[in-house]
């Protein structure tokens, strides 16, 4: 079995391997940067592991592996121009770098490279795994519009945006997983077990990232805090605390989310001390926590050895301490 440091290290050997198009060396440098500034690879290193449960040889799951991280990379990319955002993993942004032009032209090339990059999968997995990245992908992009739309909109359920961090963040994990397994030549079921494993578990990673962005070290989470409060982002816990505030409290949060609050630094500070006064962060914590218990309990059920997944839940374990 391999370790995830190692897959880690062959995803990265793999990414610095892909080529570009001389006659248009601007249109790659930006895909370069974005690619070789940090990210932890969890998505591809998911993938291999989730190959390596069914299999030991994993060579023909690496460029579908490192497809799905261009494609994540792809919408960092856009993610960060229609945020606005200066900074990504420490560093600056491809639109803060480049401008935005560049940045969308880069972005769209990078979703054409990792198809191609899908398409590399064993033939007879190639049809399955091209109809689960191009559902994935479209879910992805619905998960988006369901975030821009929310931005917009005066109130939104708990539901309404569990469903959405479904889509924007969790199905690309889920899917990850799922092609492993499907280049594994896994049975359906464990296919679908670890499809809710990685579904389960992006969902706990994104309230995660929603209390990071609140709570979280600036150095530690490679950007800085509060962005999210500053954009009146639809998080989980802007969501729980306009379904619980009420009264006085409830009247100073939506004055803070109006317009007219150009001091960023009152304005988180203060949205920050509502949501310590409603207890909002422990409730995010442990609806996260609740939904790694259930990614648990799917990952128990893939019939193989306990120690073939062992690598795979330590993975997992590791996340649940970054709030922390």
């Amino acid at each position: 079995m391999f370790t995830s440091e190692y897959l880690r290290e062959l995803t990265d050997k793999a990414i610095a391997s892909l080529g570009g198009t001389p006659e248009a060396e601007k249109l790659f440098e930006p895909v370069r940067y974005i690619m070789s500034i940090g990210g932890k690879r969890l998505r591809p290193v998911m993938c291999l592991l989730s190959c390596n449960i069914f299999r030991d040889k994993i060579d023909e799951a690496v460029m579908p592996a490192v497809g799905i991280e261009v494609f994540h990379n792809f919408t960092l990319i856009h993610d960060d121009i229609i945020d606005k955002a200066e900074v990504r993993r420490g560093s600056p942004t491809v639109h803060a770098k480049w401008g935005p032009d560049q940045a969308v032209l880069s972005g769209d090339v990078m979703a054409f490279v990792a198809v191609e990059c899908i398409g590399q999968a064993p033939e007879k997995t190639l049809p399955k795994a091209l109809k689960l990245f191009n559902r994935t992908a479209i879910e992805v992009c619905s998960g988006q519009q369901l975030d821009l739309d929310y931005e917009k909109k005066g109130v939104v359920s708990e539901a309404e945006y569990l469903r959405m961090i479904e889509l924007k963040t969790a199905v690309l994990v889920a899917a990850s997983l799922k092609m492993g397994a499907i280049i594994g030549d896994a049975s359906e079921k464990d296919q679908d077990l670890l499809y809710e494993f990685g579904r389960c578990l992006g969902i706990a990673f994104q309230i995660q990232d929603d209390v990071l962005d609140t709570y979280g070290d600036t150095k530690m989470f490679g950007k800085k805090t509060g962005s999210d409060i500053v954009a009146n982002k639809k998080t989980y816990l802007l969501v729980k605390a306009l379904e619980m505030a009420g009264g006085n409290r409830l009247t100073r949060l939506r004055k803070l989310l109006g317009p007219g609050n150009n001091d960023p630094e009152t304005k988180v500070r203060e949205v920050r001390a509502i949501y310590d006064e409603l207890d909002i962060r422990l409730k995010a914590e442990n609806l996260a926590y609740d939904y790694f218990n259930r990614a648990f309990q799917a990952l128990d059920q893939v019939s193989v050895n306990a120690e073939r997944k062992n690598e795979l839940k330590q993975l997992a374990v590791n996340l649940i301490g970054r709030v922390k």
